[in-house]
């Protein structure tokens, strides 16, 4: 695995400043990162921490555009890593749990079918459906379900406890292997919550 460490500039302001010049200027949508196979310039000292909060050298990143703007162009790879990908340049970032978190939820009937909207703290819009469906994980040696729905690529969000209590209280129940489960619906997809306790 390389190591080699592209200059990082002491002020991030600066780092954006350099990726957004090698960034097409495209309106209305995210840069098309996975059409880009540029060359691999090693790793950064930057963090996503678990409650979605970026980090530059070990500081957070206070400017939301900034976040935004790097959001924009990240990239999750079939090698499990976490990548800020531009036409000329990949670099690796650290990425403790989900990239996006979800902090806004919305229900909505669209002719006669419910719809699921939800928000990321980085602006996504995103409906719950097949192709964005929504998952309950229990990681090993931990209780607390942890939600998530598939935002953009292979980007996941995590919901917010907030988020989830909401989309809990709508929950309905049904029987799985004889122990009863809640689900909820969106877009004619149904999403399993877990079982109940």
């Amino acid at each position: 695995m390389s190591t080699k460490r592209p200059t990082e500039p002491s002020d991030p302001l600066a780092f954006a400043a350099s990726l957004s010049q090698q960034l097409p200027d495209e309106q209305g949508s995210y840069p098309p990162v996975h059409l880009w196979n540029p060359e691999f310039c090693g790793d950064i000292d930057m963090r996503i921490a678990a409650d979605g909060r970026w980090y530059y050298m070990g500081s957070p990143i206070g400017r939301p555009a900034m976040v935004k703007l790097f959001s924009s162009i990240l990239r999750y790879d079939d090698d499990g890593c976490f990548y800020l990908v531009t036409p000329v340049e990949k670099v690796r970032i650290q990425v403790e749990d989900a990239p996006l978190i979800v902090t806004h939820m919305s229900v909505h009937k669209i002719d006669g079918q419910q719809q699921l909207h939800f928000k990321t703290h980085v602006d996504d819009a995103i409906i719950a459906s097949q192709a964005h469906p929504i998952v309950v994980r229990y990681p090993k040696g931990d209780d607390e379900p942890r939600p998530y729905l598939l935002a953009r690529a292979k980007l996941e969000a995590r919901l917010h406890r907030n988020v989830f209590y909401q989309l809990v209280e709508l929950a309905q129940s049904y029987v799985k292997h004889g122990v009863e489960h809640v689900y909820v619906e969106s877009c004619g997809a149904h999403f399993d919550l877990g079982a109940v306790e």
